[in-house]
């Protein structure tokens, strides 16, 4: 129903299907549409239909929560819902990270929710806030669906789990790229001058994408265990189809499991490779320290020889001083006579020694009292 005057309704973009022909989808926009009874939702899902893929707003779509909470009057999980990625109360999450050659990303939500209805064989889909290229690759792959697996309640995971693969797929290799890069990037001459910052965007991106990984493998581990749960209830679901859906189901476990191996062994090799870079700059400045401890060497070697010549000519040096003062006297008539006063200098040179020698010696201990006075 549409109602140009409500204040709590959505814009929804509706594709369905009868199951039968496979381009035969029909598209409705519907605009400032509501549901007057949750219980009827007849206007999005005629009795033709058996898939009904709804592109929504997250605000829209919690304002018709209804519509997922009361179809049928059942409830959730005797209805075999499975759920991929939806931002609500109690529903995994799984983002999608899209590294760039220039070490950035994007984030990418594969925000979709599955219901299927056991009474009438129906399957509805939520596909709220998609961005492109995501929306566009998911919506191709369930439009296209074998006929002959929609009995099974899962039968669009094993659909949207291949395309979350590929979407996860150049993410691992793009990190390796880089990581590559910088395994085979040449020794530069000089001092080293490591990018960090590109390392440390590099390795968070790395860790964005094992987050990633981990939740897919999460999610698909809960969708194993749920279908096997599925066609273990009756023998009816045991089917051909439902086998199918679980072989394809574990093949893409498999396959992000081995993503999972690449992405971890990504980081652990981005890891070395900055580990590398800290252990190269710390190297190149050691031999630097080495130099300047090598010229200090050389420095306090000069200055033994400076100091040992010093020694040597410092008697001969004091004991010229002391003739060369007015004390003593040499005439070619009288020879050498020495004052009578000579005693004032051994006055003056004797205590003037002494003080000297007992300040150089207690200097410390003077000035820490001299300061712990004044404190």
């Amino acid at each position: 129903m549409q109602d140009p005057n409500c204040l709590v309704c959505a814009n929804l973009l509706v594709y369905q299907w009868n199951g039968e022909l496979a381009n035969d989808w029909r598209q409705t926009h519907l605009v400032n549409f509501h549901i007057a009874d949750p219980s009827d939702i007849s206007s999005i899902l005629p009795a033709w239909s058996k898939v009904c893929i709804i592109a929504i707003s997250v605000k829209s779509l919690l304002q018709m929560r209804s519509l997922c909470l009361n179809s049928g009057g059942q409830n959730i999980s005797e209805m075999g819902m499975a759920v991929l990625d939806v931002k609500a109360r109690g529903v995994l999450e799984l983002l999608l990270a899209s590294v760039k050659p220039d070490a950035s990303f994007t984030w990418y939500y594969t925000n979709l929710f599955t219901r299927w209805l056991p009474s009438t064989g129906q399957t509805i889909i939520l596909a709220f806030d998609m961005q492109p290229p995501i929306q566009g690759r998911c919506l191709r792959a369930l439009m296209n669906p074998d006929p002959s697996l929609l009995s099974d309640p899962f039968w669009a995971h094993p659909y949207l789990m291949e395309q979350i693969a590929r979407a996860q797929e150049p993410s691992v290799w793009g990190i390796r790229d880089h990581v590559r890069a910088l395994e085979t990037e040449k020794k530069p001459e000089g001092r080293p001058q490591p990018d960090y910052r590109r390392l440390h965007d590099i390795a968070r991106h790395a860790i964005h994408v094992n987050e990633t990984l981990d939740a897919t493998m999460q999610s698909l581990e809960y969708l194993m265990i749920e279908h096997e749960y599925y066609k273990n209830l009756t023998p009816e679901n045991a089917t051909s189809a439902s086998e199918d859906i679980h072989r394809r189901l574990r093949f893409f476990q498999s396959f992000i499991a081995n993503l999972r191996s690449r992405s971890i062994s990504n980081e652990k090799r981005l890891q070395n490779e900055i580990q590398l870079a800290f252990n190269t700059v710390a190297q190149h400045d050691s031999s630097i320290t080495l130099e300047i401890g090598r010229a200090t060497q050389l420095d306090s070697a000069t200055m033994k020889t400076i100091a040992f010549v010093t020694l040597t000519f410092l008697p001969p040096t004091f004991i010229c001083a002391i003739f060369s003062m007015s004390f003593f006297n040499y005439g070619p008539d009288t020879g050498w006579n020495m004052s009578s006063n000579f005693w004032i200098y051994w006055v003056f040179a004797i205590p003037t020694t002494v003080i000297t020698t007992v300040l150089w010696t207690y200097w410390g201990d003077i000035r820490d009292m001299v300061f712990s006075r004044k404190e």
